[in-house]
């Protein structure tokens, strides 16, 4: 999942980013509605947590041109008026959810969560293939019955190939849901991620190399 954090303070933003990075999300962050207008016309956002009040340009305005353009990021705005009014407003406007400030963690994750599963097709919350269980409720995988202590990345590459169903799955396309837009696109952290995570399967061919292509998940989905 890729998320865009529009939000003007600079300590409540990392915290968000930092929190949602610890749960394999790839998180991008504008500090004003200009660049938030820059980076959804850029890049392809599964959601973006907008904060309402923006300096630059308003999260009002930064909505709108976003449901104009026709792309499926869905918003979450944030705002520190708990006006059932204002609350309105912004959804008319067309966000697709409204959360006050201060709220807590974990309601803005099963919020996000909420809205990515509206954003793309939906993923069963428990996926299986070729002896391969994850469960991305509980952010947890094993195989065969046993336990993989996997990392953040690594976590996000195998979501990645699980969900895909078989299909092959472009470095390109691991590099932009997996890490931000921070990360160089000439890097070899996919290779790098991909070999960590084989050694740790029990089986390295479980994850096929289509040179030139991508990767993919050996054996039968169940």
């Amino acid at each position: 999942m890729r998320v865009l954090i529009a939000e003007d303070e600079p300590v409540l933003a990392d915290f968000i980013a930092d929190g949602l990075r610890q749960l394999a999300m790839a998180v991008d962050i504008a500090h004003d509605g200009l660049t938030a207008t820059e980076k959804l016309a850029g890049d392809e956002y599964d959601v973006v947590v907008l904060d309402r009040d923006l300096p630059g340009k308003h999260g009002d305005d930064v909505c709108r041109e976003l449901i104009a353009s026709g792309v499926r990021t869905r918003v979450l705005m944030l705002t520190a008026m708990d006006d059932v009014r204002e609350r309105v407003k912004g959804l008319r406007i067309g966000a697709d959810d409204y959360l006050g400030k201060p709220f807590d963690f974990d309601e803005l994750v099963a919020r996000i969560d909420a809205l990515a599963r509206r954003s793309t097709p939906a993923a069963p919350p428990v996926m299986r293939h070729g002896g391969i269980e994850m469960n991305t409720a509980l952010r947890q995988v094993s195989q065969n019955g046993r336990f993989l202590s996997l990392s953040v990345k690594e976590f996000g590459v195998l979501h990645a190939l699980m969900a895909a169903n078989g299909a092959v799955v472009s470095a390109e396309d691991l590099l932009t849901s997996v890490w931000d837009e921070n990360a160089d696109p000439f890097t070899n952290a996919v290779r790098i991620t991909m070999s960590r995570l084989r050694a740790k399967l029990d089986d390295a061919s479980a994850i096929e190399t289509i040179a030139g292509v991508g990767y993919r998940l050996r054996g039968a989905q169940t």
